[in-house]
């Protein structure tokens, strides 16, 4: 039962790493405008994400484009799309197959191949938590990178946006509920009893009289009657024969 609870709990930390995984790669909140010098007041501020960019002003108005043309993207916008895609569907893959490896789920019931299933979909979870872990950090050293430019006009520099650190955050419940799994599924193998195939009883010696038939009982011959000595007769028919002792 604790075991399964484990299960549980890997799980659903993996799920809501994935949910926030989604949801970082479609804010367009990954940089935001960096108010600094003579930027301090402002009337618009703009934002850029994976996929689109957007424009906010004082009276109100929240304004996004999308991303026309792939190719003309930076190099690092079109990896970092890569990556967080890839890990969106790393964490799917994951989620379904802790699904059927899971005690709770009747997916391949009383075999030995559950565990390794869970194992599969925590180390899954895990590669999901590292690339999106590898696509913040980029960006992160990007955007610290440009802002401590001295050549780059204070116009153009960005801060983290709110996408960032929900990525963060997610990448870590993502590398907690594999890391989770992955243990509870260490532990169900340790204590599993080690199967031994018993080979068949072997069978019984065959009885030595089988081979070798019993000899015949002994019977000694009859007392004496009257004192007298037996005759040739009696000695042969009693099974002894005079020549034998001539």
């Amino acid at each position: 039962m604790a075991s399964t609870a484990v299960q549980l709990l890997g799980f659903f930390l993996g799920l809501l790493g994935f949910v926030g995984t989604v949801v970082a790669t479609l804010l367009p909140h990954w940089r935001s405008t960096a108010y600094v010098g003579s930027n301090i007041i402002t009337t618009t501020s703009y934002m850029k994400g994976l996929w689109m960019e957007c424009v906010w002003q004082s009276t109100g108005i929240y304004q996004c484009e999308l991303y026309r043309s792939l190719l003309a993207l930076p190099r690092d916008l079109q990896a970092a799309r890569a990556l967080m895609v890839l890990s969106c569907v790393t964490s799917v893959l994951a989620s379904l197959v802790s699904v059927t490896g899971m005690k709770c789920t009747r997916f391949v019931r009383d075999s030995p191949i559950k565990s390794s299933l869970v194992l599969s979909g925590g180390i899954c979870f895990l590669c999901a938590g590292l690339l999106c872990l590898v696509t913040v950090s980029w960006t992160t050293n990007d955007v610290i990178i440009d802002f401590y430019d001295p050549f780059l006009p204070s116009g153009m520099r960005c801060e983290i946006g709110l996408a960032v650190y929900l990525g963060y955050a997610s990448a870590c419940v993502s590398l907690t509920g594999g890391m989770v799994l992955c243990g509870s599924s260490s532990s169900d193998r340790s204590r599993r009893p080690l199967h031994v195939q018993r080979g068949r009883p072997l069978s019984p010696p065959p009885a030595f009289n089988h081979i070798y038939p019993p000899a015949p009982p002994y019977k000694p011959p009859e007392a004496l009657k009257d004192n007298r000595a037996p005759s040739l007769c009696s000695l042969s028919s009693s099974g002894y024969r005079l020549n034998n002792y001539v």
